[in-house]
């Protein structure tokens, strides 16, 4: 599989892929009918790279000689294309949904930890004893440090996996144009 980038329209970045067979693009341990195959990690990969490098949209252009162009197959493939990013697009917004599920379980567990230690620290602070302040200062840095987590996926955790759906919505409704192979 070849593959060369280059721009053929002004707003869409054209990214070209070169198949000698329209198999060589899907899986070929999926077992799904034709249409809703997955694609090779490669195609798929590619793809991906081309889209989050183009920095807007592509397009995409499959180049296949004249025989492959003419079998039944050739037809479903923009759409099974699309369908591959649907799915990808699904799996991380369900991703995301898990991440944000686990963010406030997390967020109540620190949050009962942290009252938890400051309760116990207030307690150790009417100590007169120097390791009893000790202790107390330890459970105070112990419980906030404790909130880290939540906080972790609250403000930066789930930036990324946002991006790969927003960016498997863009390919999901990708262009794909079928030419022959020069």
């Amino acid at each position: 599989m070849a593959a060369n980038p280059g721009t053929d329209k002004v707003d869409a970045v054209a990214v070209e892929l070169r198949l000698d067979r329209i198999p060589r693009l899907y899986n070929s341990l999926d077992p799904a009918p034709f249409h809703e195959k997955e694609l090779e990690a490669a195609a798929d990969d590619y793809i991906v790279g081309s889209a989050e490098d183009a920095g807007r949209p592509i397009r995409l252009v499959i180049m296949l000689p004249d025989e492959e162009l003419t079998r039944p197959e050739a037809e479903h493939v923009p759409a099974s294309i699309r369908h591959h990013f649907e799915l990808r697009r699904d799996t991380e917004r369900r991703l995301l949904r898990a991440m944000w599920r686990r963010g406030r379980m997390a967020l109540l567990i620190g949050i009962a930890f942290l009252a938890a230690c400051l309760a116990v620290r207030s307690v150790l602070l009417a100590s007169p004893s120097a390791l009893a302040h000790i202790v107390a200062e330890g459970l105070l840095i112990v419980g906030w440090v404790a909130m880290w987590g939540p906080l972790d996926i609250f403000l930066y955790g789930w930036w990324p996996i946002y991006g790969r759906c927003k960016l498997f919505g863009r390919l999901a409704r990708l262009e794909v144009e079928m030419r022959p192979l020069r």
